[in-house]
C-alpha cells in the first residue's frame, strides 16, 4: 500500500496525477490530506473539480508557527501510518506537510519517496528551502524533475541509485486539469477580458508581501506596467497579501483585484495571459510549460531550468526593473522547449516506487 501524503492546494495539483496514476494501475493506496493552509471542506469542492477521489484521511491541522504546525501534523501522521500500515509514503515539494510526512515515516522504517526532490533556491532564509533539504537527506527513493535537481542531490552526497530523473508532475497536471477547465469554464467572458489582452499577477511570498518597502515595489511596478502598455493587471489576491496591503496602508488603484480563484479558473486565465508576474514556483512551472512569459518577483529561484530556456526571468521588486524585465519578456519569441517532461512523471513515479517495493 502506498499513502499520499498532501496539505496545500499546489501539492493536490501535483500529487494528481500520482493519484490518478494509481487508480488507472490499479494499486492499493491511500490519500492524506493535513489541512495545512485551508480547512478540508474548503478544499472538498478542489478534488472535485479536478475530478479525484476524496481522501481517507484529512487532519485539518489550520495555520501556527512553523513549529506548532509541523508538530501537529506529525502527530496526526504517525497514528494514521501505525493503524494503515503502507510500506510506502510519497511527500511531494517542500511544504512543513512534507518535512512532518518524511519524518514520522522515516522514524516508524517506512519507506519515502519525496517527488520534486533536489530543488535548491540556495537560501536558507526560506522555510521551504529547509524543509527540502531535510526531506531529501532521509528520503529513501527520490524523484528530480530534471537533470539540473539530480546534480544537486549529488552534490549533497545523496547516492545516485537513489534517485530517478521523472520529469515534473507538474506538466502532466496542466495537461490534464487544462483539459477539465476547458469543458468547464468561462471566466475570460465573465471578466471581460481577451486572450492575451491581460496581465497576470500573484504575490503570497512572506518576504515579499510582509516586507512593507518590497510589496510596495511590486505594487509601484504593476502601476508603471499598466501605464505603459494600457493592459489590464489582474490579480487574484491571497488574503495573506490583502491584508498587509490593508495594515501598510497601500494603494491598488489602477490594478484588477479579484478574490482568489479555484484552481481551473486560475488556469484558465493562466493559459490565456499575456504574462505572467509571480513570486510563486509552481507559476514559474506552469507558465513555462504553457508557452506564457513569466517575470518572478525575486532575487532567486529553485526552478532556475525556466530561466535557462528563456521563459523566465528575475526581477525581484523594485519598479523600475520590473517594468525593464516585462519589455524584455515581451520581445522574445515564445519558442522555448518545455524543460519539465513529457507528461508522463506521475506513471513513472508510481511504477518506480512499486519497483522499489
Amino acid at each position: 500500500m502506498i499513502a499520499i501524503i498532501l496539505g496545500t492546494r499546489p501539492e493536490i495539483i501535483k500529487m494528481s496525477p500520482i493519484i490518478r496514476a494509481c487508480e488507472a494501475l490499479g494499486e492499493d493506496y491511500f490519500t492524506l490530506h493535513t489541512g495545512q493552509h485551508y480547512s478540508y471542506d474548503m478544499d472538498r469542492a478542489f478534488f472535485e473539480d479536478l475530478e479525484l477521489p476524496e481522501p481517507r484521511y484529512n487532519l485539518d491541522v489550520g495555520s501556527g508557527t512553523h513549529a506548532e504546525q509541523t508538530g501537529r501534523i506529525m502527530v496526526g501522521i504517525e497514528k494514521i501510518l501505525l493503524e494503515e500500515k503502507p510500506k510506502a509514503v510519497l511527500v511531494q515539494g517542500d511544504t512543513n506537510t512534507v518535512l512532518a510526512g518524511a519524518l514520522a515515516a522515516s522514524k516508524l522504517h517506512i519507506k519515502v519517496g519525496h517527488v520534486e526532490a533536489g530543488l535548491r533556491s540556495f537560501d536558507r532564509r526560506m522555510p521551504e528551502e529547509i524543509n527540502r533539504i531535510v526531506a531529501d537527506h532521509i528520503s529513501n527513493v527520490l524523484f528530480p524533475p530534471t537533470e539540473t535537481a539530480k546534480k544537486n542531490l549529488m552534490v549533497e552526497g545523496i547516492p545516485e541509485e537513489k534517485i530517478f530523473v521523472t520529469g515534473n508532475t507538474i506538466a502532466d497536471a496542466v495537461e490534464q486539469n487544462l483539459a477539465i477547465a476547458r469543458r468547464k469554464n468561462d471566466l475570460l467572458q465573465r471578466l471581460g477580458l481577451t486572450s492575451k489582452g491581460f496581465f497576470l499577477v500573484t504575490a503570497h511570498r512572506a518576504e515579499n508581501v510582509d516586507n512593507r518597502q518590497r510589496l510596495e515595489g511590486i505594487l509601484q511596478g504593476l502601476k508603471a506596467i499598466r501605464n505603459e502598455f494600457s493592459l489590464p493587471i489582474v490579480f487574484p489576491m491571497h488574503p495573506r497579501t490583502a491584508k498587509m496591503v490593508q495594515a501598510f496602508g497601500l494603494s491598488l488603484d489602477g490594478i484588477c483585484v479579484t478574490k482568489p480563484l479555484g484552481y481551473l479558473d486560475f488556469l484558465q486565465l493562466e493559459a490565456n495571459a499575456r504574462l505572467v508576474l509571480t513570486d510563486s514556483g509552481g507559476l514559474q512551472e506552469e507558465s513555462c510549460i504553457l508557452g506564457v512569459p513569466c517575470v518572478t518577483l525575486r532575487d532567486n529561484t529553485e526552478r532556475p531550468e525556466t530561466v535557462e530556456v528563456g521563459a523566465n526571468v528575475l526581477a525581484g521588486t523594485e519598479p523600475d526593473v520590473m517594468l525593464k524585465c516585462v519589455e524584455k519578456m515581451l520581445a522574445l519569441r515564445r519558442s522555448w522547449e518545455n524543460p519539465f517532461g513529457d507528461g508522463k512523471a506521475g506513471e513513472r513515479v508510481v511504477r518506480e516506487v512499486l519497483r522499489c517495493l
